[in-house]
C-alpha cells in the first residue's frame, strides 16, 4: 500500500507553518491515541502514521528534502518510518516530551523519574565562510553544557547524607489523575517526579542539590566538503549529561554560510563576473576567471561574445554534498569601455566606426 502524503495526513497545506504543524499533530495524536481506541489497530497504525509525518514536517532540513524529492528521499533504510518504533513504548519515548504537552503529564508508560533519563541534545549555530563550505574544515567550539557534580558523584546530596523517599508519591515521582472516563498519570509536585526529596541542610554545597553544573567543553567538529546554509550535523553523545545515569543527549551543529564578495552560490553552482575589454569581447580573447579554491582557470572567450553571457566552466562548483563529483561555475562577461581614450586610440576607433556604417 502507498504511503499517503505527509501533509494530508496531518490535514496541512504546503506552506503550514512549524505552530501549524504543531498543532495539527496534537489534534491527530488526540483522536487516534491509544488509550483513547483501546483494542482499535487501525487506530494505533494511523498515530504511528501521524508520528511519521511530524518527524519529518517539524525537522527543517527533512522537511526541505521531502518537499522536493518526496518519499523516496528517505528510501534505503535512512529515513523515518512508522517501522522504525518497534513498539508503541519506543513511539512514545521519542516523543515523550511532546506527549506531554498534549495530555499535560506522562501517559503512565514511563514510570517514576528516578530511572535514569537521556540528557538534552544542544544546539549550536555555526558560521563559515565559503571556501571552507567548499573545502571541508575541522573547527574547535565551544559548549556551554550541564555534567556531573564532582564533590556529590551527581547525587546533589552533601558527603554522609542521602535523599529521603517522597511520601506523597511513595518514590513512584508520579501521582494517579483522572481526566473523565481516563486515568492518567501525572508529575508528583512534591518531588517534581524524582521520587524522592532532599532537605535543604543535606545538599550539595557546589551544585546546591541538583547533581549537576555548568561546564564549558571544548569539541572538534568535523565539516565535510558542499555543506550548505542549513546542513545540521549531529555529534552524538555531546550533548546534556544524563540525569540519574541516562546516557549523554547528542550536540546538534546548525550550518550557516556567509555571502562572499566574489561568488554567488545556486545550490551546488557558482557564479561570478568577469571584466572584458571591449576589444576582447569583440574579437576574442583567453581570460583568467577565478576559482572558489584559490587560483585561476585560463578560459577561451569566442569574439563577438556579448555584455551578460556567460562561460560555463565544469567542475570548478562546490562538491556535492555525501556524493562525487562537483557543480559547475558560470562566468558572465561584463564588458569595460574605457572612459579615456589616447589621441591614436580614438583615431582607430573613428576609423572602426566608419567601416561599420
Amino acid at each position: 500500500m502507498a504511503k499517503r502524503d505527509y501533509y494530508e495526513v496531518l490535514e496541512l497545506p504546503r506552506d503550514a507553518t512549524d505552530p501549524d504543524i504543531k498543532k495539527a499533530f496534537r489534534k491527530a495524536a488526540m483522536a487516534h491515541h491509544p488509550d483513547r481506541n483501546p483494542g482499535d489497530k487501525a487506530a494505533e497504525e494511523r498515530f504511528k502514521e501521524c508520528a511519521e509525518a511530524y518527524e519529518v514536517l517539524s525537522d527543517a532540513q527533512k522537511r526541505a528534502r521531502y518537499d522536493r524529492f518526496g518519499h523516496s528521499a528517505f528510501e534505503g533504510g535512512g529515513g523515518p518510518s512508522a517501522g522504525n518504533y518497534g513498539s508503541m513504548d519506543d513511539l512514545f519515548s521519542h516523543f515523550g516530551d511532546l506527549f506531554g504537552d498534549i495530555f499535560g503529564g506522562s501517559r503512565g508508560r514511563g514510570g517514576p523519574r528516578n530511572r535514569p533519563a537521556r540528557g538534552s541534545d544542544l544546539r549550536y549555530d555555526l558560521g563559515l565562510r565559503l571556501e571552507e563550505a567548499v573545502s571541508g574544515v575541522r573547527k574547535e567550539i565551544v559548549i556551554p553544557r550541564l555534567e556531573s557534580c564532582e564533590p556529590c558523584h551527581g547525587t546533589g546530596a552533601k558527603e554522609g547524607s542521602k535523599a529521603e523517599s517522597c511520601g506523597q508519591c511513595q518514590g513512584r515521582g508520579q501521582v494517579a489523575h483522572s481526566q473523565g472516563p481516563f486515568l492518567f498519570t501525572v508529575t508528583c509536585p512534591s518531588c517534581q517526579g524524582e521520587g524522592r526529596i532532599l532537605r535543604p541542610a543535606d545538599r550539595c554545597g557546589t551544585c546546591g542539590g541538583a547533581g549537576q553544573k555548568r561546564v564549558e567543553r571544548k569539541v572538534a567538529v568535523k565539516v565535510p566538503p558542499g555543506v550548505d546554509t542549513g546542513t545540521r550535523l549531529r555529534i552524538s553523545g555531546e550533548g546534556e549529561k544524563g540525569e540519574r545515569g541516562g546516557p549523554l543527549g547528542d550536540l546538534y551543529v546548525v550550518l550557516s554560510v556567509e555571502p562572499h564578495d566574489t561568488f554567488q552560490r545556486n545550490g551546488d553552482d557558482l557564479h561570478c563576473e568577469v571584466d572584458v575589454h571591449v576589444v576582447q569581447a569583440v574579437l576574442g580573447a583567453t581570460i583568467d576567471v577565478p576559482l572558489v579554491d584559490s587560483g585561476t582557470e585560463a578560459v577561451k572567450l569566442p569574439a563577438g561574445i556579448q555584455p551578460g553571457e556567460q562561460v560555463r566552466i565544469r567542475g570548478k562548483g562546490v562538491p556535492h554534498l555525501g556524493g562525487s563529483g562537483r557543480g559547475d561555475l558560470f562566468a558572465h562577461v561584463r564588458v569595460v569601455v574605457p572612459r579615456k581614450l589616447s589621441a591614436e586610440q580614438r583615431d582607430l576607433f573613428e576609423k572602426l566606426q566608419n567601416t561599420l556604417g
